[in-house]
Parts: structure tokens; C-alpha cells; sequence
């Protein structure tokens, strides 16, 4: 798999690593560590930020959809019996993804090596 393949397809992964992370059982879900809003915050960051890298061009649907996407998840929480929705976990990941997609903007805009080295990948 070369490269850009890589770069295009690793953001759908973990984004379906984010689903199951959020949607499984409590003794199913991954953990780093006892810090779960740096690692909620962290996820939704690499998401927005691999998101942006990927669509440089749709920064604006970029940052809709992983809003969406955190919205999304937490009120799919509501549907599992041993889930939980909370407003706080939802700004944690909506500030996470906004910080992700604002880095890889403000990257690519302000650093033109790195902007050039994204468009020979994606």
C-alpha cells in the first residue's frame, strides 16, 4: 500500500476504531490510561486533524462531519443499556475535533512545506 492509499484510508480507520471504542460494552472498550477525557479529547484531535489532511479542500465539511460524528455517538450512548450520554464527554470531543482540524489548517496554511508534502500524498 503506498503512501496516499495509506493517508486516505487511515482516518475511515480510525474513525471506526472511535465507534467501537464509544458503542462497545464497558469491558470492551479500549483504555490508555485513567485520563478518558485526554484520551476522548486526543481521539477526536487525531480524527479532525487526519479528516483535514485527507479533504485539505473541505475544511468546512471536515469540521461538520466530525462534529456530527461526536453528536452522533454520544446520543447512540442513550441506546445501550450500559452507556451513558454526557454533556461534558460531548464538549470534550467536539473541542477535540475542532483543535484537530484547526491544526491541520493553520499547518498547511502557515508551514508550505508541509502543505506540499500533503498534496503529493492525498
Amino acid at each position: 500500500m503506498n503512501s496516499r492509499a495509506l493517508l486516505r484510508v487511515l482516518p475511515w480507520l480510525l474513525l471506526a476504531f472511535i465507534v467501537f471504542a464509544t458503542l462497545s460494552s464497558l469491558e470492551m472498550r479500549p483504555r490508555i490510561g485513567h485520563a478518558v477525557h485526554l484520551e476522548r479529547f486526543g481521539a477526536f484531535g487525531l480524527l479532525g486533524f487526519l479528516f483535514a489532511a485527507v479533504y485539505p479542500r473541505r475544511i468546512a465539511a471536515v469540521l461538520l462531519f466530525v462534529v456530527a460524528v461526536a453528536i452522533g455517538l454520544e446520543f447512540f450512548q442513550l441506546l445501550s443499556p450500559d452507556r451513558h450520554a454526557r454533556l461534558g464527554d460531548l464538549l470534550v470531543k467536539l473541542a477535540g475535533g475542532v483543535c484537530g482540524v484547526a491544526s491541520c489548517w493553520l499547518t498547511m496554511r502557515f508551514l508550505p512545506g508541509v502543505r506540499g508534502l500533503l498534496a503529493r500524498v492525498s
